[in-house]
């Protein structure tokens, strides 16, 4: 992971492996500059979450097998584009954030006052 640090300063954690989740598609919220999305922020699924993405016209709830996608359900843990996020939280849909997982880059877009009203403790 190169020395990968959370919004902590800390050794980025793991977010989750099921599904495997992160642009690499290794479990970790971290991003490169190809990453146009910023997937850096790990965050637990909600029902009032996944239905406010997709009403933005990403569905994340249905499963794309072309893509070895197998939708997404309240708990799972998903990293995140950090505008998305920031968007939900704006509209009062923000899913619950495990800080450790997410990138330090997160908060270029997000403030951690911010995700700290949202975090959550990894499962």
């Amino acid at each position: 992971m190169n020395g990968t640090k959370n919004v902590f300063g800390e050794p980025l954690e793991l977010c989750g492996c099921t599904p495997n989740t992160g642009y690499f598609r290794d479990g970790y919220c971290r991003t490169v500059g190809s990453d146009m999305g910023q997937h850096t922020i790990c965050a637990v699924m909600t029902e009032d979450f996944l239905n406010f993405t997709k009403a933005r016209g990403n569905d994340l709830s249905t499963p794309r097998p072309e893509f070895d996608f197998p939708g997404l359900k309240p708990g799972d843990h998903w990293c995140l584009c950090a505008l998305r996020w920031k968007e939900a939280w704006q509209a009062g849909w923000a899913a619950l954030v495990i800080l450790a997982s997410c990138e330090e880059s997160s908060l270029e877009i997000v403030p951690l006052d911010v995700l700290e009203m949202y975090a959550t403790a990894s499962d």
